[in-house]
């Protein structure tokens, strides 16, 4: 084995002052839409805030429609929350190809997405959002 080929241990961050994130949970409705599929639809989605990046929201996957979802090889890793993982939208077409991501064994930070997907919002039709008034 080459010297190469030797993987490096994978750093892991805890969140700071200077790297907040937060999981809150988000006080309405979130669906979901794709070439005219409703491919998740929840009242129990999560709002995760990390540092000055935009909230994401995360849904449960017992609130998703994991039928209408195609697993990828696409992984990526990010030190605050883990290994990622990726969905594709067989509806959606090239659009929808790893729209979907989800963190299977989130680090303890953020433990609450565990079993949640998130959706890039430009590879999907619609995230619509209500309150919950």
């Amino acid at each position: 084995m080459s010297h190469d080929a030797v993987a490096k241990p994978k750093q892991i961050k805890i969140p700071a002052p200077d790297h907040p994130i937060t999981v809150t949970p988000y006080q309405g409705r979130v669906i979901v839409k794709v070439a005219g599929h409703i491919v998740a639809d929840t009242t129990k989605a999560l709002s995760l805030r990390e540092s000055t990046y935009p909230a994401v929201l995360y849904v449960p996957r017992q609130d998703a429609d994991m039928a209408q979802l195609e697993r990828t090889d696409h992984a990526t890793y990010c030190p605050y929350k883990g290994d990622c993982s990726y969905y594709s939208i067989r509806a959606g077409g090239e659009r929808s190809v790893n729209a979907v991501w989800t963190y299977e064994a989130p680090y303890a930070a953020v433990a609450e997405i565990k079993d949640h997907l998130a959706f890039y919002p430009n590879r999907v039709d619609a995230i619509e959002m209500s309150d919950g008034d």
